[in-house]
């Protein structure tokens, strides 16, 4: 029988339902959000972790002339009465601002007016309904065609969807910080954030055809006035115990996912790389990588996890933040990169303008964006943060790897140059010299294996910043595959280089001509048998912290 696919990409509740594909079940969100609902409820959590997919089955549960039977089989179906009183019952305005991020304001305005006249077109049953007159359907025309009032849009919508159907309206937002994020980042800050607030403020503030509004994003920024005077809105973000298990996947739910998939045996891997989030007292997987890793197993010879978080944006944020790091937040670093936790205050509401001007204030990003997560909330009201999982160690590394070769980038070509002459004791000063330069986060990783494959990384980035070179890495070679492999083209000479990792400073010298003796007998001056090298060198080099010992 044909598995179902993974859901890879598909934020449509609809699609998904109606696509054969394997859905893990969140619809008892919808009874948890009518037993708990305020006028507006506001929902903070990472990137990919479910948020819009969610808001398409609020969607598709509410509005009327929904397909219940896509309902029968999962959770919320089982609320007999429930469904009877709301599914389907109710007009819905759902839009998404996650495509407002223009250069400046002018191009970031015409964004949210496309925003608003998609979703008009998608109601432009409005146009002929028996229900409004023409001063009404004059209203609807002019957000169709982009010409009306762009700040009371929201209202404008659920004042006609009232009148239509005789039922309030239920208000969907998604990534409504996207607008602001831009903003902040573009030079229009201030501009977005009075648009937003008042588009909000018409739409759901005291606004009389409105149920109530679900709006979800990222980071609460509840300082930048947008949601000024709403009554009570219920804020619900990572740290909360309500709604903890309906964004990401719980351990149970991969599992059973693995299990449908005939993919047991890569469970504890996949709890290594993905797992590790805690959201209110739950502990949970992040959606996109499991989803992505299920399908990369079921497709792909290759069966390495990947950084399939880590890549679906610039990540630029732990950059902002390496950058900015002092002698005590990189020993904090360090600490973290070893799977210890460290004690921060986080501050949940943040405005975009405050972010740089303290490192306090991108420990809080790092948490609330998913970068971090917490073990426990001490006494004192602080967080006990730690890196989640083995893929964002392996981008913190990355991240302050590529600070560490901007940084020292200038400084590479006395390395070059020892290479150049056979010095074993100049290129051991350098490459040592270049560990004392960098922050304290150079013994990535919690394993021997993990902190290995750390300084191979290290040392191929330096070493490719030589011109002239060609630089591999892991290349097959006799009996095995060399860690790095240099042919210097000038002077017709080849450089094998094995990289050991040493737990303690007295195993340096022992590591490094352990790394040479595997060079030997594996034979990888075998890679050069083909080619016109004239001569070639091998060098085992360990490393241990910020040290390192070279062999030839």
């Amino acid at each position: 029988m044909e598995k179902k696919r993974p859901p890879v990409g598909i934020e449509s509740f609809d699609k998904l339902c109606s696509g054969d594909f394997y859905y893990v079940d969140k619809t008892g969100l919808i009874r948890e959000l009518l037993g708990n609902w305020g006028e507006v409820n506001l929902f903070t959590r990472p990137r990919r972790f479910g948020k819009s997919l969610n808001m398409s089955m609020l969607k598709a549960f509410f509005e009327v002339g929904t397909d219940s039977s896509i309902f029968d089989s999962l959770e919320i179906s089982r609320e007999t009465a429930l469904c009877e009183a709301y599914m389907g019952q109710y007009p819905v305005i759902s839009i998404t601002l996650k495509q407002v991020k223009g250069s400046d304001f002018a191009s970031a305005r015409a964004q949210m007016w496309n925003v608003i006249s998609r979703e008009a077109g998608r109601l432009a049953f409005l146009q002929n309904s028996e229900n409004l007159d023409q001063v009404d359907k004059e209203l609807f025309y002019r957000l169709r065609t982009k010409t009306g009032s762009l700040e009371d849009a929201l209202l404008v919508l659920s004042e006609l969807l009232y009148k239509h159907y005789g039922k309030k309206v239920i208000i969907l937002i998604d990534e409504y910080d996207v607008p602001i994020q831009k903003a902040a980042a573009n030079g229009y800050y201030k501009d977005m954030t009075e648009l937003i607030s008042q588009i909000f403020g018409y739409g759901m503030k005291s606004n009389d055809n409105m149920l109530f509004s679900v709006v979800i994003g990222c980071l609460r920024v509840a300082k930048e006035s947008i949601f000024t005077g709403f009554n009570n809105p219920k804020v619900h973000t990572i740290v909360d115990d309500q709604y903890d298990e309906w964004f990401g996947f719980t351990d149970a739910e991969v599992r059973e996912m693995m299990n449908y998939y005939g993919l047991d045996e890569y469970y504890e891997i996949t709890k290594e790389w993905y797992d590790g989030y805690r959201f209110g007292s739950v502990n949970v997987y992040c959606p996109w990588d499991v989803i992505n890793w299920c399908e990369q197993l079921r497709r792909s010879q290759n069966h390495t996890p990947q950084n399939f978080w880590a890549n679906t944006s610039s990540n630029d944020m732990v950059l902002r933040f390496v950058e900015m790091a002092d002698d005590t937040t990189r020993a904090e670093l360090e600490d973290l990169s070893e799977g210890k936790s460290i004690d921060k205050d986080i501050q949940m509401e943040l405005t975009y303008a405050e972010l740089d001007r303290d490192i306090d204030n991108l420990w809080s990003v790092l948490f609330t964006t998913g970068y971090l997560t917490y073990r426990e909330r001490n006494e004192d009201g602080t967080y006990q943060l730690v890196i989640p999982n083995r893929e964002i160690s392996n981008l913190f590394n990355r991240q302050i790897r590529d600070w560490f070769f901007a940084r020292i980038e200038g400084g590479l070509q006395p390395l070059f140059q020892a290479f150049d002459v056979h010095d074993i004791e100049e290129i051991e000063k350098r490459i040592n010299a270049c560990l004392m330069e960098s922050i304290s986060f150079m013994d990535g990783g919690n394993t021997d294996e993990m902190k290995e494959t750390f300084y191979h990384g290290l040392l191929l980035g330096m070493l490719r910043g030589r011109r002239g070179w060609r630089v591999k890495s892991n290349r097959e070679a006799g009996n095995g595959r060399a860690d790095i492999i240099m042919i210097d083209r000038v002077r017709q000479c080849g450089h094998i280089v094995e990289v050991k990792y040493a737990n303690r400073f007295s195993a340096l010298t022992d590591k490094a001509l352990e790394g040479l003796r595997q060079i030997d007998d594996t034979f990888y001056d075998a890679y050069f048998a083909d080619s016109d090298v004239a001569e070639i060198y091998h060098y085992g080099i360990a490393f241990h912290q910020k040290r390192c010992k070279v062999v030839e």
